[in-house]
């Protein structure tokens, strides 16, 4: 198989609404293939449609090798979901909610137990396994959660924000075990609107904004492609905001007002920023910093990553 994931003018409407509108991608063996892009963006639903949640409305779309019109139930048997809303059974104990979802796919009762306790190992939730769900930390929530889609051993594992609502330490320790996966040879999807998220884990994403995909590439490219390594953050507070761009024109790639706040696209950081200077400017807020993730959002969309 040389694509986990197939798409072709993918298409989502919901009540005449296109949610999703005809979008084409491929997510490959053994990445982490990212969707960012804020809430609204058609990320959810995409992925709705990978794991057969909800049905096409247009276009084709193959998962593991299946169409996912006519054989969703070979999709389903061979691929783990973690959503992104909580719906663990918090009345159930760890290993409870863990062999209730082993019994979903058929598994022997021995066999089962056998992948639990592999799986407890895998999350750090050894010493949990007798405790309510309602008694864990969101942390281990999520953790137990991407055990569970875990339980059927898929090549390809989805997660749909899955360090939404987390604090650092939490997110950290859910991005390890992703990675943990990611060497083992499962394939990972991954909705996130958190540019550090899919900075740091996937190997390709795609940018979504209004059902459409924008960009596509591994985030190192994105950046590069669109902002160059630095940006200059300037707000003039003597409305000199044109002369500054004639004054640096053919030293930056890109430039954009947001707000009162002018961006500067560059890879020549600090000469801009001394041609700059040289031109008597004053400014409410300036700073020079690497570019991220989120500068190409912006300057793709105009709007924050929110």
């Amino acid at each position: 198989m040389t694509e986990v994931v197939r798409a072709r003018g993918l298409v989502k409407r919901y009540n005449g609404f296109p949610a999703v509108k005809g979008i084409d991608f491929d997510v490959r063996p053994g990445e982490c293939f990212g969707f960012l892009g804020p809430n609204g963006a058609g990320k959810t639903t995409t992925i709705k449609m990978i794991h057969c949640f909800t049905p096409v409305s247009d276009g084709t779309l193959e998962v593991l090798g299946y169409d996912v019109r006519r054989q969703p139930r070979q999709i389903k048997a061979r691929l783990g979901v973690v959503p992104q809303e909580d719906n663990l059974d918090p009345e159930l104990t760890v290993v409870e909610n863990l062999l209730l979802y082993a019994s979903y796919f058929d598994l022997p009762r021995g066999v089962a137990r056998e992948r639990v306790g592999e799986l407890l190992v895998f999350a750090n939730l050894e010493d949990k396994a007798g405790v309510e769900v309602e008694h864990l930390s969101g942390g281990m929530k999520r953790r137990l959660a991407i055990a569970r889609g875990l339980i059927n051993n898929p090549g390809l594992l989805i997660l749909d924000e899955p360090t939404t609502g987390l604090d650092p330490e939490a997110r950290h320790l859910v991005w390890e075990k992703m990675r943990q996966l990611k060497a083992g040879g499962v394939t990972l999807i991954l909705t996130t609107h958190y540019l550090e998220e899919a900075a740091q884990l996937c190997d390709r994403l795609v940018i979504m904004n209004h059902g459409i995909i924008l960009e596509e590439g591994s985030p190192r490219e994105l950046v590069e492609r669109h902002v160059g390594r630095e940006v200059l953050e300037l707000s003039p507070v003597d409305g000199r905001g044109r002369e500054i761009l004639n004054l640096v024109d053919g030293m930056i790639l890109a430039s954009q007002f947001i707000g009162r706040t002018l961006y500067l696209y560059t890879t020549r950081g600090r000469e801009v920023w001394r041609r700059i200077q040289d031109g008597n400017g004053h400014f409410s807020h300036q700073v020079l910093r690497p570019a991220t993730l989120e500068d190409v959002f912006l300057k793709l969309t105009g709007r924050n990553l929110s």
